[in-house]
């Protein structure tokens, strides 16, 4: 039987950085098991997609949308610093690569009033706040301060919908999130604290049916500068995924 081993989201941060030590910027380096899914170097392996503009398209519409979106990438979305940089702008930058079963390690760093998130198979969202913009009382359910890493497309009050802890870093700083997605299941760990405890990601395009098997991992953007880098993935097999599982299931 495979041995899940949990390694601490920082140990994985400090030995992708000190592997990276010696090489420039942008080469980085993934921790054992993981690849890179973002060269540092350019935008090859990612395109230009905003769902929401395209969702209600069909045929002819739908693909010149899709066209667009791809030629517009570029203009918005820049590679520096062996960064991935985006203003708030723009379609949101999409892998051409579907993953299924998956843990994604990547780093971001935002500024104030910016919102962003990460969508798991095309579908959102990990949430990215602002943490110091106050809830609004016209619209309960949007709580910026409780922090970052809950899956805010479910629906409001339930599990994984806020996080279970505030996790995020002063502005300036880098933020590590560790994502895990097995079947329709989610765990977030955000600078190492776990966020999302095993919860059901709903289909946010039609919650009468289950999160797709496989998709793209999208990084949303508007409101604001956002930067990523370190973006790591590693696949989860089917032995693993039920020992995983199983697990999460015993601790109930």
């Amino acid at each position: 039987m495979t041995t899940v081993k949990h390694i601490p989201l920082a140990t994985l941060t400090v030995f992708a950085l000190a592997l990276a030590a010696g090489l420039p910027a942008s080469e980085p380096v993934p921790p054992e098991g993981f690849r890179a899914i973002f060269n540092g170097k350019d935008l090859a392996g990612w395109h230009g997609l905003n769902p929401h503009s395209a969702v209600n398209l069909e045929g002819e519409k739908k693909e010149a949308a899709l066209t667009r979106m791809r030629e517009e990438f570029t203009q918005h979305w820049r590679v520096e610093d062996g960064e991935l940089v985006n203003v708030g702008t723009g379609p949101y930058a999409t892998t051409d690569e579907a993953f299924g079963d998956m843990e994604f390690l990547v780093e971001y760093k935002t500024v104030p009033k910016a919102d962003s998130g990460i969508y798991l198979r095309g579908t959102p969202q990990v949430q990215i706040w602002d943490i110091n913009q106050p809830s609004l009382p016209n619209r309960p359910d949007r709580n910026p301060n409780r922090g970052s890493g809950g899956l805010f497309n479910n629906t409001p009050r339930t599990p994984g919908r806020d996080p279970l802890v505030v996790a995020d870093k002063p502005f300036g700083e880098w933020n590590t999130f560790r994502i895990r997605q097995i079947g329709a299941r989610t765990w977030v760990w955000l600078n190492d604290k776990l966020v999302v405890d095993g919860a059901v990601m709903e289909n946010y395009w039609d919650r009468t049916k289950p999160l797709p098997d496989t998709g793209p991992i999208m990084l949303q953007t508007h409101g604001g500068e956002i930067r990523w880098r370190n973006l790591f993935v590693r696949a989860i097999g089917a032995e693993e995924a039920r020992e995983i599982l199983g697990k999460a299931e015993a601790k109930k």
